[in-house]
């Protein structure tokens, strides 16, 4: 019979089998594995609300007042061809870039040396346009909320953006205010559609029948939801998370078709919300703040508070949206580059706030052009994008086989793009 030194180690002191314990090593191992895969889940969830929330900011909410004044439920027919090229681009954009591993700019570089510093001045050019218009965007929604002056309420949500990125764990702060943001607009923006009461037949009629076909609408609007930074802005977060490499393609894929899917509902909810105070005869200023006026005229003075809290929200995700995006096409990629990444953000924002400060254009005028602008950007990125998808398989995407049904929708997209962009050349500039 064994004696009480030769017992089973993997016996009690009543005989019952037990499992050995785990060494601390491990049992540390496995907390960092957790930690490390909590942290890359909400990096994923925040790259969703990131592109979705960056599509639909300040610059949309504008656009969709102003341009359903003027098309009515022709409107209809911009969204829908908005939401198909947003789709074709994105899911390209995403899966070229977490694919290979690098950032938009690196691959341009190793297309053609200096097409990434380009592509990195194109963004960054754009980006300030379009961060001038979200902090003039922040000013509306703070006036509609309390009355507070335009400028005073865009420079208190720039420093609210600033402080966001003074945290250590500027990524995960990122991640969830966007997510409560997002959030928060789709509830707020279905109560006003559905008080609005919208003739929604009139408006689906319209999707395959549009009684105007406005070029320039068009351009503004796909500009303003996938043009510039905007087209990179989750796919850099998802690279941020380490989720790169050929293995990464399926949650990819859902993460991108999930963002564009948030995106698009919204943008549905804020043209329902808008048209059915315009196909009620409300005539809406183009040279004020259209879009509060359509939710005040919904909804009466709640309406008007909704309409703030809905602008104010979608300003500063746009703001920290756009400035982190334009920071990572100026700093490398790495943990070790995170600490510049995030200071280069804050001068990004109060550059853009500055100048906000200085110019004084109208801020919906702004907004409109900086849609229009960014619509004008888009092309060379994706064109691109989609050279790598074609001609460089090989090395950059590491011998992953591109799906050519993806590449067809990507040169869809972009042929739509360089129509749009050349036709209403003229016509953006005439915005202001």
């Amino acid at each position: 019979m064994a004696t009480q030194s030769h017992r089973n180690f993997n016996e009690n002191d009543t005989g019952t089998p037990v499992a050995p314990a785990t060494p601390p090593h491990d049992v540390a191992q496995g907390g960092k594995k957790r930690k490390k895969k909590k942290e890359a889940s909400s990096a994923i969830v925040g790259a969703i609300f990131l592109m979705a929330t960056s599509a639909i900011g300040p610059g949309f909410l504008t656009q969709t007042a102003v341009f359903t004044a003027k098309l009515g439920a022709a409107m209809a027919f911009a969204i829908v061809i908005s939401i198909i090229i947003d789709i074709c681009i994105q899911l390209n954009v995403w899966r070229i870039i977490a694919v290979s591993g690098k950032r938009a700019q690196n691959l341009g570089n190793a297309v053609l040396p200096g097409l990434g510093w380009l592509l990195t001045v194109l963004i960054a050019l754009g980006g300030i346009v379009f961060n001038i218009g979200n902090i003039a965007g922040a000013g509306l929604g703070t006036d509609a909320m309390m009355g507070l002056d335009v400028k005073v309420g865009g420079v208190l949500t720039a420093a609210i953006g600033c402080a966001l990125f003074m945290s250590k764990r500027a990524g995960m702060a990122l991640d969830r205010l966007l997510v409560i943001l997002g959030t928060l607009m789709i509830l707020l923006t279905t109560y006003v559609a559905i008080v609005s009461q919208p003739p929604v037949g009139e408006a689906l009629k319209n999707v395959v029948l549009p009684s105007t076909i406005d070029v320039v609408a068009i351009t503004t609007l796909v500009g303003g939801t996938v043009g510039g930074y905007i087209t990179y802005a989750g796919a850099h977060r998802v690279l941020d998370a380490g989720n790169t490499g050929p293995e990464s393609v399926p949650s990819v894929t859902r993460s991108s078709i999930t963002g564009t899917l948030v995106t698009g509902v919204m943008r549905i909810l804020l043209f329902l919300a808008v048209f059915g105070v315009v196909a009620g005869g409300v005539t809406l200023s183009t040279d004020g703040n259209p879009a509060a006026e359509a939710f005040q005229a919904a909804a009466g003075d709640l309406g008007m508070r909704f309409f703030g809290v809905v602008l104010w929200a979608a300003a500063l995700s746009s703001i920290v949206g756009c400035s982190y995006t334009s920071a990572t096409f100026i700093v490398p990629t790495g943990e070790e580059h995170r600490k510049k990444q995030n200071l280069i953000t804050i001068a990004f924002i109060v550059l853009s706030c500055g100048l906000f400060i200085v110019l004084g254009t109208a801020p919906a005028k702004l907004l409109v052009f900086a849609g229009a602008f960014n619509g004008l950007v888009l092309p060379i990125g994706f064109t691109l994008m989609l050279y790598i998808a074609v001609f460089r398989q090989h090395d950059l995407l590491k011998g992953y086989k591109y799906p050519k049904w993806l590449v067809s929708l990507g040169c869809v997209a972009l042929v739509a793009a360089w129509y749009l962009a050349f036709r209403s050349f003229s016509g953006i500039w005439s915005i202001l």
